[in-house]
């Protein structure tokens, strides 16, 4: 059983994403360019600045890969293959007669199917961010992460950075301020690789592959299926959040609760010394009185 294990995850960390892979998520990203308000007249009247806008889209994480490596940020441009696959994808998607590649698209399972294997390349970035970061700075582990994580999700910024030159960018919508839960999770699997491959975690670098995709698929498509995007890792965030930047909250709540039990102690104190004064005053005056 353990052979067989071994034997799947090994095949599928193999596997290719050129076509297919790499035409999902081609697809996924020039959809979400499209959906944007004005997109197509852009693309009817500007055909160069949209065909460039897909670009970013479709390859945004390995242009700020490159420029975190200094390396040429046009790197992406000398794969002539997949620049020709990416602009047949933006063609087809914004010229096609009567629309008719949006309005399959539109379907939940052909967006499901494109979705999941979109999330299979996304860890097939985030290795080779990774590993390409490591043969630069030999187990450094932090430019690791950043590469691996740049990689993954950069293209949402890139993206911002093209809002921004155009005009369109809103502060809401920034990615620093608030990340995106694609962001976070390729965050996670960017540290999570980094620690593999720095031999700091014990287990195979083709098992993670497959459990790591396998937690994408799955919650991408919950997240489709349900229409919730609450689906996210808030627990995590939550417990992570107190555990380490809480303390200061807990001691100041702790210290609030106290002054308030003593102030009420105290006040408690002085009106029941107020009785008993009371009291023995108006025992003097019986006294009197009598």
């Amino acid at each position: 059983m353990h052979y067989l294990w071994d034997e799947m995850t090994l095949t599928f960390s193999r596997t290719s994403m050129f076509p297919f892979f790499d035409i999902a998520h081609y697809l996924v990203s020039v959809m979400a360019l499209k959906r944007r308000p004005g997109a197509a007249a852009v693309a009817w009247n500007n055909p160069l600045s949209s065909w460039l806008s897909a670009m970013l889209h479709c390859f945004g994480g390995g242009i700020l890969s490159c420029m975190l490596l200094a390396e040429p940020p046009l790197k992406f441009l000398t794969n002539h293959t997949n620049i020709l696959l990416a602009s047949s994808i933006w063609y087809i998607v914004f010229f096609c007669p009567r629309d008719l590649v949006s309005q399959g698209y539109s379907y939940l399972p052909i967006q499901l199917l494109a979705a999941g294997m979109k999330e299979v390349t996304r860890t097939w970035k985030i290795v080779s961010g990774v590993t390409h970061a490591n043969s630069y700075y030999r187990n450094g582990w932090i430019v690791m992460i950043a590469v691996g994580w740049a990689r993954g999700a950069g293209g949402v910024i890139v993206t911002s950075c093209e809002e921004l030159l155009k005009g369109d960018w809103k502060p809401e919508g920034n990615e620093w301020l608030k990340l995106s839960f694609p962001a976070k999770v390729t965050l996670l699997g960017s540290i999570i690789f980094t620690l593999q491959h720095t031999n700091h975690l014990a287990m195979s670098k083709h098992d993670l592959m497959f459990l790591y995709t396998m937690f994408l698929v799955t919650i991408k498509i919950t997240m489709m299926i349900t229409k919730d995007t609450t689906v996210t890792l808030a627990p995590f965030e939550d417990t992570l959040s107190r555990m380490l930047f809480g303390w200061q909250q807990q001691f100041s709540l702790g210290e609030r609760k106290r002054e308030a039990k003593q102030s009420s102690n105290g006040t408690a104190s002085s009106g029941s010394k107020r009785i008993t004064e009371d009291a023995g005053s108006g025992k003097r005056h019986a006294k009197k009185e009598d």
